[in-house]
């Protein structure tokens, strides 16, 4: 099927709500098309930021389009210039309201497009790109962190595994600590891991100093140009 179904209602009618799912998936997405009673399958669309700009300039501004959690966030922001609502459905919740109990790209699509035209889609809030923004920086952040304990846990580990007794310093990983770790008596293999380890918190430090001196409105704005 070409595009041309997808586009005469709105294109030459002036047309009613039409609600539109997305079957999202990492190469292409999967269309299904509601307008007032009639349900169909749409052509695929690549997910290329260009293609998907194509489609959502063929959608009209009454359209209403709906897609899955996961890579969909940027496929939302491609299309929200062109229609009236996107809508990011939570993945877990729309399976359990789904009734089908086939399940294909197709007929996942159809369901999605079905239910937000029944008003029975869990939305989940989208947020405007400074939102967006600093939700990539705190999950940058945390990420670090839960990297950054599973290095210093790995340390001691060792000292559990060597019996190198309780660290005399409440900071084992600050400059005393450090000193104190360069003292122990530690098989090679062992020294090699705690040494690792020091090396990857190091860089950890460093990585998370750039997540928390980032700033959400320079980085929508695009890097500085020297002299500013």
């Amino acid at each position: 099927m070409s595009f041309a179904r997808l586009v005469s209602t709105t294109v030459e009618e002036g047309g009613e709500v039409r609600f539109i799912g997305l079957d999202v998936h990492k190469d292409f997405c999967e269309v299904a098309v509601v307008e007032g009673a009639a349900c169909w399958s749409g052509p695929r669309v690549r997910s290329t930021p260009e293609d998907l700009e194509v489609f959502g300039q063929r959608l009209g501004p009454k359209d209403q389009v709906v897609l899955a959690m996961g890579g969909a966030l940027a496929i939302a922001r491609i299309l929200e210039p062109h229609v009236g609502r996107v809508v990011m459905a939570n993945p877990m919740a729309v399976r359990a309201m789904a009734t089908a109990k086939a399940k294909t790209d197709r007929l996942d699509a159809r369901t999605l497009a079905k239910l937000l035209a029944a008003g029975f889609v869990p939305g989940v809030w989208i947020g405007d790109e400074r939102t967006r923004l600093l939700r990539r920086l705190v999950s940058r952040h945390a990420h670090l962190v839960r990297q950054r304990t599973r290095a210093k846990n790995e340390v001691h580990a060792v000292l559990q595994r060597t019996l190198a007794g309780r660290p005399p310093v409440s900071d084992l990983f600050g400059k005393r600590g450090r000193a104190w770790l360069g003292t122990q008596d530690l098989p090679a293999d062992e020294r090699e891991t705690v040494d690792a380890s020091l090396r990857h918190i190091d860089f950890l430090d460093g990585e998370l100093r750039l997540v928390d001196g980032a700033s959400p409105s320079r980085s929508l704005t695009g890097p500085r140009s020297a002299g500013s």
